[in-house]
């Protein structure tokens, strides 16, 4: 089965699933789409960029999103490998734009503070 990439899918999937998937993945999904909308980032890039998120939208993956406790690992973890090839074009603009995206749906961020200190 193929999955082609889509913005609307995107948005769709992302919506639909944020309260299940968690801040963590809404917030390493929207870095990713961010930087694969800007001019500057290189087409090698946005390629790792669009197949990763075409793996998210897909309907079928290694671990189905519904699983309990489970089921965005695969993405999470899909996630984390793109950010790590193409991190040198994820900036400040493009962590911001995440982070408010994800605030708007989870609330602001609120760093846990270390009791020990």
């Amino acid at each position: 089965m193929r999955t082609t990439y889509s913005d609307g899918a995107f948005w769709r999937k992302l919506a639909s699933h944020a309260r299940l998937a968690g801040r963590e993945v809404v917030e390493k999904a929207l870095c990713l789409y961010y930087a694969a909308r800007r001019p500057e980032t290189p087409a090698w890039a946005k390629a790792v960029i669009v197949s990763c998120l075409a793996y998210f939208i897909a309907p079928l993956d290694a671990i189905p999103d519904f699983t309990p406790l489970l089921g965005f690992t695969d993405d999470l973890g899909m996630f984390a490998s793109a950010l790590a090839m193409v991190a040198m074009h994820i900036d400040g603009d493009v962590r911001t734009a995440a982070r408010r995206r994800a605030d708007s749906w989870f609330g602001p961020f609120i760093e846990e503070v270390d009791e020990a200190r």
